[in-house]
C-alpha cells in the first residue's frame, strides 16, 4: 500500500510537470501573465480570513500577488467604540498576505459609509465640534496606520468623497470640516507612516465632471505638499459601460496629472439594473424581481464570450499604461462571494469574476488574457 501510494504521487508530480510544459500560464495562474506589468489583487471578506478554507488558500497562492479587504479595516469593523479598537481580524488578514508574500492593501481609513455615529455625534446627540471631528479623525488615523506600519504597503485614505458632477459631497465629513478633511487625512495618513503609498479612491472615475473635480483638488492639495500618491479606479463596469474610450480617457488625464494609478475594484455586472444606474452608490437597493435575474441556471455561451471580450478589451487598455498603473485588484474571488449578488437587488445570481463557487478557474476568461498576451 504504501508502495502504491508513492507511485501515485509521483505520478501526479510528473502530471503537473507535464502540464506546466504544455500549458505554462495555467500553472503560473493570472498573476503569472502579468508579472512585469502590475500586481494582481483580490479583495478577501472577513469570512474568508477568519476560515482560510484551502481551496481560497490555494487559489489566492496560485493566482495573486496582492490582497485587499472588502470591510474588515473599515472604521466600523476595528473602531466600533470610542475606546475600543477590535484588531482581531485585521492582524489576522496582515498575517496571511504576509504569509503568502502579497504587497497588501488598506482599504479604507475614511469614508461616509460604514463609520459608527459617535465618530458624528456626542452622547447627547449633538454634533461634534469641528475640533473634535478633526481630533477623532487624526486619532483613528494613527492608530490603525501605527499598527500596520511598514506591513501594509498602500492605504486607500479617502473614499468616494465627490459626486458624479465633481462636486464634494455633502458627507458628515464634509459639513463639519469642509473639503479640508480630504487634506487632514493625507497629512495624517503621510505622518503615521510616510514610507506607504497613500491613494483617493473613487467609483464612477471615468465619468469626465468627477474625474476633473477630484483632480483639480487632488492636484491643488499635492502642490501644496501633501503626500498623496495616485488615483484608485473601482472599476465596476458593465458589459457595454463605460466604453473603452472613456476609460482611456479618465486614465489619461490622471496620468497627465502626475499620479499612479490603482485599479481597485475590478468587476463586471452582467445583470439588468432596474433604474440603469451606474457605478457602486450602495444606496441605491430595489426589491427583488425574477426578470432581474435571468442567469439563474448559469450563463449563455453568447454572453460568455461577451464576458471574455470585455476583460480581454480592459486588459489591454490597461496593459497600454503600465508604467502608471501598479495593481489591477479583483473586487473578490468567486461569483458566490461578489457583492454584485446583493446590490443593487439581494439575491440574485452574478458572474462577474473569473473563479466560480467551487474555485474553479474559468478558461473561457482566462484564455482570452493568454491570446492577449501572446497577441498584444
Amino acid at each position: 500500500m504504501k508502495i502504491y501510494t508513492i507511485a501515485i504521487s509521483i505520478s501526479v508530480i510528473w502530471y503537473g510537470i507535464f502540464l506546466s510544459l504544455i500549458n505554462p500560464e495555467k500553472t503560473s495562474g493570472i498573476k503569472g501573465l502579468f508579472t512585469s506589468d502590475f500586481y494582481i489583487g483580490a479583495a478577501l471578506s472577513g469570512g474568508d480570513v477568519r476560515n482560510q478554507p484551502n481551496d481560497l488558500m490555494v487559489t489566492i497562492s496560485n493566482n495573486f500577488n496582492s490582497l485587499s479587504p472588502e470591510n474588515l479595516l473599515k472604521w466600523q469593523s476595528v473602531h466600533p467604540e470610542p475606546e475600543r479598537f477590535n484588531f482581531d481580524l485585521a492582524d489576522r488578514y496582515v498575517e496571511m498576505g504576509e504569509k503568502m508574500n502579497s504587497h497588501m492593501v488598506g482599504h479604507t481609513l475614511v469614508w461616509h459609509k460604514q463609520t459608527p455615529d459617535w465618530v458624528f455625534q456626542k452622547e447627547n446627540g449633538k454634533a461634534r465640534s469641528r475640533a473634535e471631528l478633526s481630533s477623532q479623525m487624526k486619532n483613528h488615523i494613527q492608530v490603525v496606520m501605527n499598527r500596520y506600519k511598514g506591513r501594509i504597503d498602500t492605504w486607500d485614505v479617502v473614499n468616494e468623497a465627490f459626486t458624479d458632477d465633481g462636486q464634494f459631497r455633502q458627507s458628515a465629513w464634509f459639513n463639519v470640516l469642509g473639503k479640508d478633511f480630504i487634506k487632514l487625512a493625507f497629512q495624517t495618513a503621510h505622518k503615521a507612516d510616510p514610507e506607504a503609498q497613500l491613494y483617493y479612491n473613487d467609483y464612477n472615475v471615468w465619468k469626465p465632471k468627477k474625474t476633473d473635480g477630484i483632480l483639480a483638488f487632488t492636484s491643488r492639495i499635492r502642490d501644496e505638499g501633501v503626500a498623496i500618491h495616485g488615483i484608485g479606479m473601482q472599476f465596476h463596469l458593465g458589459l457595454e459601460y463605460p466604453t473603452i474610450g472613456q476609460l482611456e480617457e479618465a486614465i489619461q488625464k490622471i496620468v497627465d496629472h502626475g499620479f499612479n494609478i490603482s485599479i481597485t475594484e475590478l468587476d463586471i455586472d452582467l445583470l439588468p439594473n432596474p433604474s440603469g444606474r451606474q457605478g457602486a452608490d450602495i444606496d441605491a437597493n430595489f426589491p427583488y424581481e425574477a426578470r432581474y435575474d435571468p442567469f439563474q441556471n448559469g450563463l449563455p455561451n453568447e454572453l460568455k464570450e461577451k464576458l471574455a471580450n470585455r476583460y480581454r478589451d480592459i486588459f489591454k487598455l490597461l496593459l497600454k499604461y503600465t508604467e502608471h498603473i501598479d495593481r489591477v485588484t479583483f473586487w473578490g474571488v468567486r461569483d458566490q462571494d461578489s457583492w454584485l449578488n446583493n446590490w443593487p437587488i439581494r439575491g440574485r445570481t452574478a458572474y462577474p469574476l473569473f473563479f466560480d463557487q467551487d474555485y474553479k478557474l474559468k478558461n473561457y476568461l482566462f484564455d482570452k488574457l493568454v491570446e492577449l498576451k501572446k497577441n498584444p
